[in-house]
């Protein structure tokens, strides 16, 4: 299995939903940090399974959840660029990469 790393802003929205959903609810914040990790070991296992968005990127969907996980498979590593609500500005994470919608 190969590694993850996180794109800092990925990792900032990914806590900040983390924080969100526990302020709606007890252990629902937890509850969203173990699909979000469940779904990483997945995309660590076999990460070419999910659908291409713009290549290099693909999309993993958070099971129970809005959200989505963008990835870019690396040589050593799965790199994550965004931790994405799916009804919110759609593609907002191609700046972030410096890409055009």
């Amino acid at each position: 299995m190969i590694g993850t790393g996180f794109d800092p802003d990925a990792r900032a929205e990914f806590l900040a939903a983390v924080t969100y959903y526990e302020q709606v609810r007890k252990w629902l914040g937890h509850r969203f940090r173990q699909a979000v990790e469940a779904e990483l070991v997945h995309i660590q296992q076999m990460p070419f399974r999910f659908r291409v968005l713009h290549p290099p990127f693909r999309r993993c969907l958070i099971s129970k959840f809005p959200y989505s996980i963008i990835f870019a498979i690396e040589p050593e590593s799965i790199m994550v660029i965004a931790i994405a609500h799916v009804k919110r500005k759609p593609g907002y994470w191609y700046e972030r990469i410096g890409m055009r919608k």
